[in-house]
């Protein structure tokens, strides 16, 4: 009988799983093409494809890092663990995916591999392309599904999970990087010069980088700290305000722990005349309310502070 957590493991990680699978088998595929058909830009996606299948690795390996319980190092758990990884995700498209695609395609335009014939390039680009977009497909229907209402901007920029985004990034700029090759090898050969297979692979890496960038960059966001949505932090706000003993509520302050923990610390305006007693009642009445209503708030902090002197940060 199948293990039920393993299971479920690989339901909740079908998208880096099934993206593991397609690019491990197109990386093989490139490579004997290109050792058969010596193609500049095939050789560049077969190194793609291969950084991609040891980045769905790495994220594996994050994911599960992350899940360890906290400690008294970490108090806090070591969930932002998996931002580590991401970004190193992001370093490793740029120096090795991005960067080994522009030297293959200048040493090709430096020393032009004489013309083969392309067949089987243009089949395992084909097949290629039907199992990156079967990847895709299946990213894209994962993320679709999480963004609710938002733009596909506005749910990369609020994600804090970045193994959704990474793979769906990554499954663009492969397909795009397939179409790049074809594009490559047919005008070589229509046009009989060789060159413009290094050139093809130059622009793959191009492409490469430019993704890179964008993920580091949100990577970044995610390492540094960056609040829980906006949605979130204006139900915590009235949940804690329509409470008759608070005055008033003086700040709403979040963090990401983890793509689905966060700690909220809160600064409200007691009644004056509640006692010691009834106040601490009311926080852990408080919490208890919040929690049920949102189980990502795995850490509540609940400060009781006049208002006069509450410090406001924007």
């Amino acid at each position: 009988m199948s293990d039920p957590g393993w299971t479920a493991h690989i339901r909740a990680n079908i998208v880096l799983y099934g993206a593991l699978a397609a690019n491990m088998g197109i990386a093989v595929a490139k490579f004997v093409a290109a050792a058969i058909t010596g193609s500049s830009s095939m050789l560049t996606e077969g190194f793609h494809s291969l950084v991609d299948s040891g980045n769905q690795l790495l994220l594996l390996y994050g994911q599960k890092r992350a899940r360890r319980p906290a400690d008294r190092a970490h108090p806090f758990g070591y969930g932002r663990e998996l931002y580590f990884w991401a970004f190193v995700v992001a370093i490793l498209i740029f120096a090795v995916g991005a960067g080994v695609s522009i030297y293959e395609g200048w040493a090709h335009i430096q020393a032009p591999e004489p013309l083969r014939d392309p067949a089987i390039n243009y089949i395992v680009l084909g097949i290629a392309f039907a199992m990156e977009g079967a990847s895709w497909l299946i990213a894209m229907r994962d993320f679709d599904r999480k963004r609710g209402a938002a733009s596909w901007w506005q749910s990369v920029r609020r994600s804090k999970d970045p193994a959704g985004f990474i793979v769906l990034f990554e499954d663009s700029a492969a397909l795009i990087g397939l179409l790049i090759a074809g594009a490559g090898i047919w005008a070589s050969h229509h046009y009989g010069d060789a060159r413009i297979d290094g050139i093809a692979s130059i622009i793959i890496g191009l492409v490469l980088a430019f993704v890179a960038i964008m993920l580091a960059r949100e990577a970044k966001g995610l390492l540094i700290g960056e609040s829980a949505d906006p949605a979130l932090i204006e139900q915590v706000w009235r949940a804690v305000e329509r409470r008759p003993e608070i005055v008033a509520v003086n700040h709403v302050r979040t963090i990401h722990t983890a793509p689905d923990a966060v700690f909220v610390a809160i600064s409200a305006d007691f009644e004056d005349a509640l006692t010691m007693g009834e106040g601490e009642t009311l926080i852990e009445a408080i919490e208890a309310e919040l929690k049920r209503a949102m189980p990502e708030l795995t850490s509540i902090y609940i400060r009781p502070e006049k208002r006069e002197n509450a410090v406001h940060v924007l």
